[in-house]
């Protein structure tokens, strides 16, 4: 009987030899486990870069949404973060018309000088057109200024005249010209004509056609 073998035991319990034996460890479970990490890691990775694509490629959208933003604010507010107070225009006071008649009808331009003087208008010389308009104006007329008068002036008395062509010339003065044309019939009602005055006056912002946006 070898000295492993416990004191009472014997037959098929004998334990032969100088050793014990050895018990392995289970090594299914441990590979179980690791299998399980292993996969965790794997969707985790898979997610991260699946965020990073679709950051790359909506970063471009979310730039340009962000600058349209920024581009809605600044038009409606100035560099002081208040919105920016529309443009004075000069009262039709401050405006001296000089009436013009290119057409046949006699007496035209005296009796349009006398209807825009009641408007408020300041009128200046009243006669016949120059040879250089004179029967040559097709249309309902034109107006005639300086350029500086082409977002103050022209446009005021453009209430008062439907459809009348604006152009500007190389004068220095403020005076603008009124050319009566031979579609000419009538100055604009005055409830027309003060209504679109009205909006003239505060007009509604618009987007900038460079940017692409949307209104704000």
């Amino acid at each position: 009987m070898s000295m492993l073998t416990p004191p009472g035991m014997g037959g098929k319990y004998r334990i032969t030899g100088a050793k014990y034996p050895r018990m392995r460890r289970n090594r299914g479970r441990r590979r179980i486990v690791l299998a399980v990490v292993a996969s965790v890691v794997a969707v985790g990775l898979i997610g991260w870069g699946t965020l990073q694509l679709i950051d790359v490629f909506t970063g471009g959208d979310k730039a340009t949404a962000a600058s349209a933003r920024d581009d809605c604010a600044a038009r409606k507010t100035g560099p002081s973060g208040k919105p920016p107070a529309p443009k004075a225009l000069p009262e039709p006071g401050q405006i001296k018309v000089n009436v013009f008649n290119a057409t046949p009808r006699g007496g035209l331009a005296k009796d349009v000088a006398a209807e825009l003087k009641k408007r408020g208008f300041t009128v200046g010389k009243v006669d016949n057109a120059t040879k250089t308009y004179d029967k040559k104006v097709k249309g309902t007329g034109i107006l005639l200024g300086a350029k500086s008068a082409t977002d103050s002036a022209l446009p005021v008395l453009g209430t008062q005249v439907a459809d009348a062509e604006s152009r500007t010339d190389a004068r220095k003065g403020a005076e603008v010209d009124l050319i009566l044309g031979t579609k000419f019939k009538d100055l604009a009602k005055k409830k027309d004509a003060d209504k679109a005055l009205a909006v003239l006056a505060k007009p509604k912002p618009t987007p900038s056609p460079s940017s692409g946006a949307k209104d704000c």
